[in-house]
């Protein structure tokens, strides 16, 4: 015959909750993460600007600003965003 199994009917809350230093993202991991949520903005609104149309073009929808300088912010604003999630800060 099997002997019954013992439940613990005592177990304390601390086992069920997670501690601190177990969490996988720590304040530091969302400053960075908003950080580079910024620059993500910060990016595409260097990309808006007037529109052509059929009757006016503007010249400036080829401009430095909108196609080198924008995407180049949004992409290293993306990167960051990768890198915010995985950064573990040295535990002391």
């Amino acid at each position: 015959m099997s002997k019954p199994v013992k439940q613990f009917s005592n177990a304390s809350k601390e086992t069920n909750l997670e501690k601190a230093t177990q969490l996988p993202l720590v304040k530091i991991n969302f400053i960075l993460m908003a950080a580079s949520a910024a620059l993500i903005v910060l990016g595409f609104l260097l990309m808006l600007g007037g529109k052509s149309s059929g009757e006016v073009f503007n010249p400036d929808i080829f401009g430095t600003r909108r196609i080198v300088v924008g995407p180049t912010i949004a992409f290293l604003g993306f990167v960051a965003m990768g890198v915010s999630l995985i950064y573990r800060p040295r535990r002391r």
